[in-house]
């Protein structure tokens, strides 16, 4: 099959990674069976057969992102927690990190999304790439078994596929639990209420406060002069906490 012709929620995982790819064109290595390597593909439309808003597309990673924080809490007892924009963090320390890639349709159909997902697992202190990651081993997580934690994955993230797309990619309409994607987010995004620095394309930076995430899940920033700035990618470097 082309890349085309793969269907909806198709998987493809991976035992070792020699060259992955992650935001702003960066690669990392990790060991054979270390790590937790997933890539799903997502063909979006909604209960009617028709394809999300474009628009919409922009919360396929950090809906993945929340499925994978969601299932390791559940299964293992380790309290993860989302970083902007595509984080998972345990206690300030790196865990996974998720990537949504356009998959363009030259017939002129709308878009795919392959959405990866990278996860630390029984990495040791000798293994990390750097000094602020962790991984499910060193948080004393209650199982380290990559079958399980790939198969809560995929549950957890096919149920908030589903239902993001029966609310037509409407992040702020709520699901069948009657909390909606926006709310499950910002429940558990660690960066809300902090003190950060955004570092932005092109060598740019903005600091200001975390207050929220807006309709199309950039980051709002509020600056030492009351502006509020949409931040649509980029890195986010958390600096203090901004007490109450």
């Amino acid at each position: 099959l082309s890349p085309l012709e793969v269907p909806d929620l198709s998987v493809l995982t991976a035992e070792m990674q020699t060259a992955g790819k992650g935001r702003l064109g960066r690669t990392w290595v990790a060991p054979p069976r270390s790590s937790l390597f997933v890539s799903v593909l997502l063909r979006p439309v909604n209960d009617a057969g028709r394809p999300l808003p474009t628009q919409s597309y922009g919360w396929l990673s950090l809906l993945a992102a929340l499925a994978l924080s969601e299932s390791v809490a559940r299964r293992t007892g380790v309290e993860a927690r989302l970083k902007w924009p595509n984080d998972v963090m345990v206690d300030g320390r790196k865990l996974a990190g998720v990537l949504a890639q356009l998959v363009m349709d030259s017939s002129g159909a709308p878009p795919a999304v392959v959405v990866g997902a990278g996860m630390n697992v029984s990495l040791t202190d000798e293994d990390l790439p750097v000094p602020t990651a962790t991984s499910l081993l060193m948080e004393y997580a209650s199982t380290t078994d990559r079958n399980i934690l790939l198969e809560d994955y995929l549950r957890e993230l096919t149920d908030n596929y589903r239902e993001f797309c029966a609310v037509d990619g409407d992040a702020s309409r709520a699901w069948a639990d009657g909390t909606s994607l926006l709310e499950k987010i910002t429940s558990r995004m660690a960066t809300l209420g902090q003190e950060v620095r955004a570092e932005l394309p092109g060598g740019k930076t903005l600091t200001g406060r975390a207050v929220a995430l807006d309709a199309y899940g950039s980051l709002i920033l509020v600056d030492e002069l009351g502006g509020r700035h949409a931040v649509v990618a980029g890195d986010v470097v958390h600096l203090r906490a901004v007490q109450a």
